[in-house]
């Protein structure tokens, strides 16, 4: 460009009806969202958009809106490996929508009230559209109820508490469990343990109890031993050291997330046993852990960052009945090196 020359203009609104054929009220009907749209008038705006490189003013877009076009993601997760994927999910969504995102960690640890503080600093000093929900907290009912209050939107990401009670999205942890334990059953492991999550998260009490009605189906005497892992490393380090200490004979271990089973592949390897050759270990989530360890983590996969991108499009739904969508995505068993069959004797 000459160095006197006027930067190119950028296209306005104005262009993009000009363009596409239609009225200004039309484009604006598509770029804020809005219900009853038609996919043909929705098509032949964004192509205009694109051709034009049209940019929307978020500005603009607020004061015709009402909207401040921004959406929080809550958090109390002790897993980073969740918590990436959660963000990964919410930031894709927020860019196709044009929305920014806002992260707001809170610290169970310190208790509701002070969780509760936490929430009223959020509601007082940020303005958002909306809440995306993540476990423990979308099961808090005095958090749930401060937001119906207020009469702001918001979105649950696996619920167990209320599960009507606002637009969630989930898959069905129960039975994504139970095709562990079968998984376990085929390969001939009869002496079992499960490294259970926080009790607050209610995913982790639907995966126990999955894992144990359809084991206690295969075999109704069957005893399975338990221990609590936080679903840390360190919290499934101590889990898995305490059922390889007090379990003599244990051939396998179902961790309710991958965090916690790479911790009890260590405790095995601190008691010198080979994994899978004398011990086979099973996480839940597939998160980068679970192909760093070696040998690579047999797990279930669950789709952490579509269910985080599912819940901001919910969230964004403009129609009432979105409100209470529900929305279940699908899981599978992903079979790698850390699951082998029992020993003939363990078969026996």
């Amino acid at each position: 460009m000459p160095q006197n020359a006027a930067p190119p203009m950028s296209a306005t609104m104005g262009d993009v009806a000009q363009k596409a054929g239609v009225s200004l009220k039309s484009v604006s009907r598509v770029i804020n969202n809005e219900p009853h749209v038609s996919a043909k008038l929705r098509a032949r705006v964004q192509a205009a958009i694109d051709a034009l490189d049209y940019v929307p003013d978020t500005a603009a877009r607020s004061l015709a809106g009402g909207r401040n076009f921004i959406i929080s993601v809550m958090f109390d997760n002790p897993s980073p490996n969740y918590i990436i994927k959660v963000l990964s999910g919410t930031y894709r969504a927020c860019v196709e929508h044009q929305y920014h995102l806002r992260i707001d960690q809170f610290d169970g640890a310190t208790g509701t009230v002070c969780i509760l503080a936490q929430l009223e600093q959020v509601l007082r000093h940020s303005r958002v559209d909306g809440f995306v929900l993540t476990p423990p907290l979308c099961d808090d009912r005095r958090i749930l109820d401060r937001l119906d209050a207020q009469g702001l939107r918001y979105v649950r990401v696996a619920p167990t508490v209320d599960p009507g009670r606002s637009a969630a999205v989930q898959i069905d942890d129960a039975a994504a469990a139970a095709t562990v334990a079968d998984m376990f059953w085929r390969h001939g492991h009869r002496h079992i343990g499960l490294i259970n999550g926080p009790e607050l998260h209610g995913a982790a009490g639907r995966r126990r109890q999955g894992f144990l009605e359809r084991l206690h189906t295969l075999a109704p005497d069957l005893e399975v031993s338990e221990a609590e892992g936080a679903f840390t490393f360190e919290g499934g380090m101590s889990a898995g050291g305490d059922l390889l200490d007090r379990v003599p004979g244990l051939t396998a271990i179902f961790a309710a997330n991958d965090d916690s089973a790479a911790g009890a592949m260590t405790a095995c390897r601190q008691r010198g046993l080979d994994v899978p050759g004398q011990i086979s270990v099973c996480g839940f989530d597939d998160s980068p852990v679970a192909s760093s360890v070696w040998p690579y983590l047999t797990t279930v996969y669950q789709p952490i960052e579509e269910m985080a991108y599912t819940a901001v499009n919910l969230l964004l739904a403009r129609g009432d009945a979105d409100a209470l969508a529900q929305s279940t995505l699908d899981y599978r068993l992903i079979e790698r090196q850390s699951v082998a069959l029992a020993s003939h004797d363990e078969q026996a």
